[in-house]
């Protein structure tokens, strides 16, 4: 079994077990989290798709830890001006697994 949940403006395609690393959400580490934005669900052949979400379905998860991304680095270089521009930026997660479709 399987479901299509909305999280962070993202889309994730999650099955029970499966560990995500999603925007940061508001969530103390061991709480669990319930998203009830599922858009779809399936399982074999047979797939419920919601419109938007699918009624009355929920999708539970387990906060493992919070943390930061690797740094990704930005240059902006201009040729034959003498000019480089260098920046960083690392993004904040919540990384949680999930624990049950319903």
């Amino acid at each position: 079994m399987y479901a299509v949940i909305f999280s962070g403006g993202k889309q994730y395609r999650v099955r029970i077990g499966d560990v995500l690393c999603l925007e940061t959400l508001d969530v103390a580490v061991g709480d669990t989290v319930r998203f009830e934005q599922v858009m779809a669900i399936g399982e074999g052949e047979s797939l419920n798709v919601g419109r938007p979400y699918v009624e009355g379905s929920q999708v539970a998860g387990k906060v493992l830890s919070h943390g930061r991304h690797k740094k990704v680095e930005i240059i902006k270089f201009r040729r034959r001006k003498h000019h480089m521009k260098r920046q960083g930026h690392r993004q904040n997660y919540t990384q949680v697994e999930i624990t049950s479709i319903a």
